[in-house]
């Protein structure tokens, strides 16, 4: 690593909330573009900054630091100059000039140690004197916390957000308990905490390490869709993970159950240790559903059976015995399940539950878990449906520093009905704010197929209630005639079945390409997307209709990988078309991307209308019209008309969609599904991810590999246990007659 010392004269781009800073440095001998944290960078400020200089492939070379010191200045025009700068609050460059003039260069020690005597200028009275010395107290303390910090390999903005925090007694309180750093400070893990621990000589024993490694190892399982694990598993996995004893780990997490952070519980007969939160909210969970299940009903104004005929009169669909037992047990249960494949008729449910109950002038709301999904249901119902988030009225609540639900058991949901769709999309922690929000004697109607990927989230909600048996629930199993003509369709069930599919047959939509390297299969991929499958379907336009899954993201046919390869093809570098890096992330006008994260707070406008709203969702898929770096300004139009615009410091929120995880693509459906299918870890390389990533496909499904590697996919059965413990509460409910 290299050190440069030398004075700021140019400031290029300076974020204030994480004090990421492009600037121009002056050395003795040279001067060159510099890129880091500095928090307080203003023109005219001193460093010594320890980095290394890169090449960036649009800017050329800067030096990229990750250390600073700040140099206050000595002589009297240094001084002068670094006071006139605005860094330190209420002096401007006459003020600066006047200080200056009355202590020479005494004067940063004056400020510092006597900054009564300030008051002796003209124009600096006892208030202004002691508001001064505060501002330059406050610019020191943060460089001494930020010096202390970068010893222990704490970076500059890390540092600042400890400050942040913390103000100047960080130091102190880092040094007592360093384990703080995981829980407040987003971005520092366990391993990083521990390694900054051991350099401050903490004990290998200490409290603190043993309580943030128990709490470690449980999030880390949360991380894995677990809402807790077996007690033994979890000290041993955690023993060694600490290089401690089991018995030292046990007697830890006693003390943590009575403190309450974690919660031991009985299961099936089996310890087990949740983090609270989670033992809470699966216990909410289980009584907000026996609630709602067991609640007096407002009563229908019309005749069920009298409506289904209308409805299928109105409709031209006539439902099978399966559906319009589903419509019935919707219409008469406090809180029901419809679940079933593709071509089941769901969308058809739906839709006439939607019917009777308008006629009852029942209030109805339609949600699902993102933005996507909630579209598709309003293109193929003709009904408004939202996000759960945005019907629940999620929002930040600036006191409490965090995002919260509106909607709640004390300010409930005002609607006679709530249908959700594609519930095996929803955690425990959503289920627990959806469930909080329905009063009793409002009728929950939960839609979805539970032979799809669980939630990204921990729980296994969906899969839970159904095989409980406490929620009245209907399993579609018939595929409906028009289905029955879509490759598709009958493959998803074959699959599902465990069946091989049937391939390739003429004028059909599955087909499966073979090839049998990583290299043909590529290949063969960028020649479908970019030629192929545009010249044989006519109006297909390949960036817009053409969707690569993949059910991996590192790796050659891995999402990252592929989305550099396909923006090559569809999107190549041009001189008018600008670029801008983020991380390993390039992003180039024109650029197929998808938000990645819900943000309720992101403003959107419309330019045919000229309406306005916010709110960009998880799985929302976009282009980027303009990228504007005189502003650091990136413009996506999003739905063909909804323009969004991201600051750059924003841009972690997007990731290009050329192809993205078949996990990413839930409750999505495209045009045409392109998916390579070679070797992939066994835990991915599975039937029910190939199953959803099949379900996505509305025309055309084509799979780019080896037959084998696909037969291998559908025989691997092994849905990878999940432990939850929902299924149990809801049983012990059943069984108590609850």
């Amino acid at each position: 690593m290299e050190e440069k010392q030398g004075i700021i004269t140019e400031i290029i781009f300076h974020n204030e909330e994480n004090g990421y800073t492009i600037a121009v440095m002056e050395t003795e001998d040279e001067y060159f573009t510099v890129v880091g944290c500095l928090p307080s960078c203003v023109k005219g400020s001193g460093y010594k900054l320890r980095g290394t200089f890169k090449i960036h492939p649009t800017y050329g070379e800067q030096f990229a630091f990750s250390e600073f010191e700040e140099m206050l200045p000595t002589g009297k025009a240094g001084i002068e100059g670094f006071l006139a700068s605005g860094v330190i609050k209420g002096i401007g460059p006459k003020m600066a000039a006047a200080i200056v003039n009355q202590f020479g260069e005494e004067t940063l020690e004056i400020m510092e140690h006597e900054p009564e005597r300030l008051s002796l200028v003209s124009g600096i009275g006892p208030k202004k004197a002691e508001s001064i010395a505060e501002s330059f107290a406050a610019h020191r303390e943060f460089a001494n916390v930020s010096m202390f910090f970068q010893e222990y390999g704490v970076s500059a903005d890390y540092a600042l957000k400890l400050y942040k925090i913390y103000g100047a007694a960080a130091t102190e309180l880092i040094k007592e308990n360093p384990y703080r750093l995981v829980e407040e400070v987003y971005g520092i893990g366990f391993r990083k905490a521990d390694t900054i621990a051991e350099k401050m000589g903490i004990e290998k024993e200490s409290t603190f390490r043993i309580h943030s490694g128990i709490k470690y190892g449980l999030s880390y399982y949360v991380g894995e869709g677990n809402t807790y694990m077996p007690q033994q598993e979890l000290c041993e996995n955690v023993a060694d993970l600490l290089d401690l004893s089991t018995e030292l780990i046990y007697e830890n997490m006693v003390a943590m159950a009575f403190e309450g952070d974690i919660q031991i519980d009985n299961l099936g007969g089996q310890t087990v240790v949740y983090l609270y939160l989670y033992y809470l909210a699966e216990q909410k969970v289980c009584k907000n559903i026996a609630a709602i299940a067991n609640a007096n009903l407002k009563s229908l104004s019309v005749d069920i059976d009298s409506m289904i005929k209308m409805t299928e009169g109105e409709t031209g669909i006539v439902l099978s015995e399966q559906q319009i037992a589903a419509v019935k047990s919707s219409l008469t249960s406090g809180i029901s399940v419809i679940t079933g494949g593709p071509g089941t008729g769901k969308t058809t449910i739906i839709n006439t539950i939607i019917n009777i109950f308008e006629h009852s002038e029942f209030k109805v709301a339609i949600a699902a878990p993102t933005g996507r999904a909630a579209k598709r249901i309003t293109e193929t119902s003709g009904h408004y449906a939202s996000t759960i988030h945005r019907l629940l009225e999620y929002y930040y609540s600036e006191g409490e520093d965090m995002m919260k639900f509106g909607k709640t058991s004390e300010d409930p949901l005002k609607y006679d009905v709530v249908i959700v769709d594609e519930t095996s999309m929803i955690d425990l922690m959503l289920m627990q704010g959806l469930t909080d929000a329905i009063k009793p004697g409002t009728r929950l109607i939960m839609v979805g197929d539970y032979d799809q990927l669980p939630s990204v989230g921990a729980g296994n909600v969906l899969r839970d209630i159904i095989e409980s048996e406490y929620v009245h629930t209907v399993i579609l199993k018939e595929i409906f005639r028009q289905a029955e003509e879509s490759m598709i369709v009958v493959n998803a069930h074959r699959i599902n079945k465990g069946e091989y599919p049937f391939v390739n047959g003429k004028d059909k939509d599955f087909f499966l390409m073979e090839r049998s390297s990583e290299k043909a299969i590529l290949d063969l991929i960028l020649e479908l997307v970019t030629k192929r499958l545009a010249a044989y379907y006519e109006g297909i336009i390949p960036v817009r209709d053409i969707q690569v899954l993949t059910p991996v993201r590192k790796g050659s046919l891995g999402s990252i990988s592929l989305n550099k390869e396909l923006q090559q093809a569809l999107n190549p570098p041009r001189e008018d078309l600008m670029e801008r890096k983020f991380g390993e992330k390039l992003f180039r006008e024109n650029d197929k991307v998808m938000q990645i994260k819900n943000n309720y707070q992101m403003g959107w406008k419309k330019r045919r209308d000229f309406s306005e709203g916010q709110g960009i969702f998880n799985g929302d898929v976009g282009f980027i019209e303009k990228i504007d770096k005189e502003f650091n300004q990136m413009t996506v139009i999003f739905d063909e008309d909804k323009y969004v615009t991201y600051d750059f410091s924003q841009l972690d929120e997007l990731e290009l969609a050329y192809a993205v995880t078949v996990h990413k693509s839930q409750g999505s459906e495209f045009p045409i599904v392109v998916m390579p299918i070679s070797w992939f870890p066994p835990v991915l390389a599975t039937r029910n991810l190939l199953y959803t990533a099949v379900t996505r496909g509305k025309q055309i499904v084509v799979l780019v590999g080896s037959e084998g590697r696909m037969n291998a996919m559908i025989d691997n059965n092994r849905i990878k246990m999940r432990y939850s413990g929902l299924r149990y509460r809801l049983e012990s409910l059943l069984e108590a007659g609850q």
